[in-house]
C-alpha cells in the first residue's frame, strides 16, 4: 500500500504540475502577474516566494491552483494604495482566454509525452484480426483472420482499444465495420451478440496485433494513442449525460489509489519495466481526462471561465466580476459536495469487495 500511494502521489503530481503550469507559463508570456501557484489541497506543508510568485506545497495530493492578480475582481494593492500592474481582468479578452485553456491542453501534450515512452518500449497493438469466434457474428458476416479494421460506423480506427470499446458500448446495436484484406477495403455490417456470463456485447474475434514504432511511425502512433483516450473520455462524458452511466461510475482519488493498487498487483509478475510502463500509461490516461473534464462549461472549471470569456468576445464587454465569480464559488461548492459523494462512492466500493 505503500508503494501504491507514493505511485499514486507522482502520477496525480505530474499531472497537475503539467495543468497548473501551462496557466502560468502563459500568464507570464501575457503579462499577467501570478500570485501564487500551488499544487496539493488542505494546509500547506512547503511554501516559499520567488519574485512575486508564492509557490506551495499542500498536505493533499490533489488538485492545484494557479492564481492571478485580479482574477474574480480581487485585487491586492501596491504600497501606494493603488491598483497593481499585471492583472488578470486587465489583459485582453484573448490572453485571458489563452491562460485558462493552456492547463487542459498542457495536460494533452503531457499525455503525448508520456505516450512516446510507452509506445516506444512496447510498440502499438493495430486492430488485425487474430482470430474468430465460430457462432459469432463477425464470422457469418464473412470477416477472416489477418483483416484489418479500418473504420467502425464511419468512424477511423487505428488501434486495438478503439474496436474493443466500441463493441462494449454498442449496446447491440448493428455495426458498420470497413476493414483492409490484401489491400482491398470491404463493408460488412455486424451485430455484436450478448454474452450473459460477461454481461457485454462481443463482435467474436479476438483481436491485435503488436508492432514496433519508431520515428515518424512513434509520433504518429503516440498522437493516435492520446486520440483514443480522448474519444473515450469524451464518449462516456456523453453516456453520462444521456444516462446511460450514472454517478455512482465515476471514480474519485481513491478509485484511482485502487485501480493503481490493482494495476501493480497484476502487472508485478511481470517485473519492473512493465509495471513502470502501466503507470505511465495510467498517467496518460489520468492527464487526458483531466484535460477534458477541465474544458467542461461548469462553473469554477476552466471551461466555465472560457464560456464568459466567450460571451465577452460576442457582447464586447465583459460580464461583471462580481457576477462571475459568485458564479464561481457556487460552482466551487457544488463541486466539493460532487467530490465528497464520489469519495463516498469510492469507499463503499472498497469495502463492498
Amino acid at each position: 500500500m505503500v508503494v501504491t500511494i507514493i505511485v499514486f502521489v507522482l502520477i496525480f503530481g505530474v499531472v497537475v504540475i503539467a495543468h497548473e503550469l501551462g496557466h502560468f507559463l502563459i500568464a507570464k508570456m501575457n503579462g499577467i502577474k501570478v500570485l501564487q501557484f500551488s499544487i496539493g489541497m488542505g494546509p500547506d506543508i512547503i511554501k516559499f516566494t520567488k519574485g512575486e510568485t508564492k509557490y506551495v506545497l499542500k498536505l493533499l495530493p490533489i488538485g492545484g491552483a494557479c492564481m492571478f492578480e485580479g482574477e474574480d475582481g480581487i485585487y491586492s494593492t501596491d504600497q501606494n494604495g493603488q491598483k497593481p500592474e499585471g492583472a488578470f481582468s486587465d489583459a485582453n479578452v484573448w490572453s485571458r482566454i489563452a491562460t485558462v485553456f493552456a492547463g487542459p491542453f498542457f495536460n494533452i501534450i503531457l499525455a503525448f509525452l508520456l505516450s512516446l515512452i510507452v509506445v516506444g518500449f512496447s510498440g502499438e497493438v493495430i486492430p488485425a484480426i487474430n482470430s474468430l469466434t465460430e457462432g459469432y457474428p463477425a464470422e457469418a458476416a464473412g470477416l477472416r483472420e489477418g483483416d484489418i479494421i479500418t473504420k467502425i460506423d464511419g468512424d477511423r480506427i487505428y488501434l486495438q482499444g478503439e474496436v474493443t470499446f466500441a463493441s462494449a458500448l454498442s449496446g447491440g446495436e448493428p455495426m458498420e465495420i470497413e476493414y483492409k484484406r490484401d489491400g482491398q477495403k470491404y463493408t460488412a455490417v455486424v451485430t455484436p451478440k450478448f454474452s450473459e456470463q460477461d454481461n457485454r456485447y462481443y463482435l467474436g474475434f479476438t483481436i491485435g496485433e503488436t508492432i514496433q514504432c519508431k520515428g515518424l511511425d512513434l509520433i504518429r502512433y503516440s498522437a493516435y494513442e492520446v486520440r483514443y483516450w480522448l474519444k473515450a473520455t469524451v464518449k462516456s462524458l456523453l453516456m453520462l449525460v444521456q444516462g446511460k452511466l450514472s454517478a455512482n461510475d465515476l471514480s474519485g482519488p481513491v478509485g484511482i489509489a485502487t485501480m493503481i493498487d490493482e494495476t501493480i498487483e497484476v502487472t508485478k509478475p511481470y517485473g519492473l519495466p512493465t509495471v513502470v510502463l502501466n503507470m505511465i500509461n495510467f498517467a496518460v490516461l489520468l492527464s487526458v481526462n483531466l484535460g477534458v473534464m477541465n474544458l467542461l462549461p461548469l462553473p469554477a472549471l476552466d471551461g466555465g471561465r472560457l464560456l464568459f470569456m466567450f460571451v465577452e468576445v460576442v457582447r464586447g464587454r465583459p460580464v461583471s466580476p462580481d457576477k462571475e465569480g459568485m458564479v464561481h464559488f457556487v460552482g466551487f461548492v457544488a463541486l466539493m459536495i460532487l467530490m465528497v459523494f464520489v469519495l463516498y462512492n469510492d469507499i463503499v466500493r472498497i469495502f463492498a469487495h
